[in-house]
């Protein structure tokens, strides 16, 4: 399953600048975030925790930016299959 960061990488770039200052910021390196962002690898409990720290995020927040179902792109070809 594939998570939609795209709200997530709004927010970083509003409150750090970068991705980088927002890596820095967390404890994990600028490949590893960038490993997140696009879904090779899971965010752990303790990254979204300090995540949130950074970005000053509530608890309520963390679904939106963190679990919100992305459409991957065999599902999107096939919306446009249908829709055509």
């Amino acid at each position: 399953m594939a998570f939609d960061y795209s709200k997530l990488k709004g927010k970083i770039k509003e409150i750090c600048g970068t991705q980088d200052e927002f890596a820095r910021q967390i404890g994990i390196g600028r490949v590893s975030l960038s490993q997140r962002l696009n879904n090779y690898l899971d965010f752990s409990q303790n990254e979204i925790k300090r995540a949130c720290e950074v970005l000053e995020l509530a608890d309520v927040d963390i679904p939106l930016y963190f679990f919100t179902q992305g459409v991957q792109k065999h599902e999107r070809n096939k919306e446009k299959e249908v829709n055509n």
